[in-house]
C-alpha cells in the first residue's frame, strides 16, 4: 500500500513540475514571496514540422497550438459525461473548468469562436486545446490540423451574450 501511495505521489509531483507555467505562477504555487512580472514571449519546442508555439501567458489569455478531434471520438463520452458531438462548439482543455467557456482566436486569420469546455486533453505536450471539428472549421484550422491560438476564459454571461449577438435577427 505504501508503494502505491509513493508511486501516485511521484506521478502527481512530476505532473506539477512538467506543466507549462509562467514564473509568476510558479512563485505563487511554491509560496515564494518574490514575485516576478510575467512577460509576453514565445517559447518554441521542436517537433516533426519544425517549431511550434507552446503555452505561454499573455496579457489577455494563453497562447499555444490547438488541434481538433472528430469522427474517431464522435459519440464517445466526454469528461462531463455527455456524448462528444464533433458538430458542436466544444473543446477539451487540461485545466479550464469543465462546462466553462473560452473565446478562442486563430492568430493567423484572427477568426474567433466561443467554445464550451466539456472534455480533458489534449494529450500531446505541444498542444493547449483540442477543438471540436465545428470549432476548428470556424477558425480555419480543420484542413491543416493545428493552428496557433489565443485562449481567453470568459464568464457564462459573456459567452451567452456573445452567442446571442452573433445570431441573425
Amino acid at each position: 500500500m505504501n508503494k502505491l501511495i509513493s508511486a501516485i505521489s511521484i506521478i502527481v509531483l512530476c505532473g506539477f513540475f512538467t506543466s507549462s507555467i509562467s514564473t509568476a505562477e510558479a512563485a505563487q504555487r511554491s509560496g515564494s514571496k518574490h514575485h516576478t512580472k510575467a512577460k509576453t514571449h514565445r517559447h518554441h519546442s521542436k517537433h516533426r514540422s519544425g517549431f511550434s508555439l507552446t503555452t505561454v501567458k499573455h496579457s489577455n489569455g494563453r497562447l499555444g497550438r490547438a488541434s481538433w478531434y472528430g469522427p474517431k471520438f464522435h459519440g464517445k463520452k466526454t469528461a462531463t459525461g455527455e456524448r462528444y458531438n464533433m458538430y458542436a462548439m466544444t473543446a477539451a482543455h487540461k485545466t479550464l473548468p469543465l462546462s466553462s467557456y473560452a473565446e478562442v482566436t486563430n492568430l493567423k486569420n484572427h477568426r474567433t469562436v466561443i467554445v464550451r469546455i466539456n472534455d480533458r486533453g489534449p494529450y500531446y505536450s505541444n498542444r493547449v486545446m483540442d477543438l471540436s471539428y465545428a470549432a476548428a472549421k470556424e477558425l480555419g484550422i480543420q484542413k491543416v490540423g493545428t493552428g496557433s491560438v489565443e485562449i481567453k476564459p470568459i464568464s457564462d454571461n459573456q459567452a451567452l451574450s456573445q452567442i446571442h449577438s452573433d445570431q441573425p435577427g
